[in-house]
């Protein structure tokens, strides 16, 4: 699937209420066609592997030593993808830009979010072989 750039802000305090789901969870969810999958990692990293059928809208659109340069679009460009009460499971590497990602996300209205925990090794060989059949709510992984 095509690649989106995008914008939001969750705060800390936002951040540590975010609902998530580990590997296996959103393996189950997917499997059940009830979620979809957003991952928010920069397009290079999408285009190197991602979970099958997963849209991407980057959180960040570069990291560099001196910073990251937020997606001042983001929200926007995932409201181009999804109505605000679809469910979503908001992914990553490391499990901190999909949380970031889910809190703007609620924060602008979206009713369904939860991120996912980061996954080692198998589990993530797991997800990463799913197939996307349809819709849902939005989890951070």
């Amino acid at each position: 699937m095509g690649s989106l750039r995008g914008g939001g802000g969750g705060g800390m305090e936002e951040a540590a209420a975010i609902p998530m789901v580990d590997a296996d969870e959103a393996c189950a969810l997917l499997s059940a066609a009830t979620h979809q999958y957003l991952d928010v990692r920069m397009w290079e990293d999408f285009d190197k592997g991602h979970v099958a059928g997963a849209r991407n809208v980057p959180y960040y659109l570069s990291v560099t030593p001196h910073g990251k340069e937020k997606n001042p679009h983001f929200v926007e460009q995932v409201s181009a993808l999804y109505p605000n009460d679809q469910h979503l499971i908001v992914g990553c590497r490391s499990g901190i830009r999909s949380k970031l990602a889910t809190a703007d996300l609620l924060a602008a209205g979206f009713k369904n979010g939860q991120g996912q925990r980061r996954a080692a090794g198998q589990r993530q060989r797991k997800l990463s072989l799913l197939i996307d059949h349809g819709a849902g709510d939005l989890r951070q992984v």
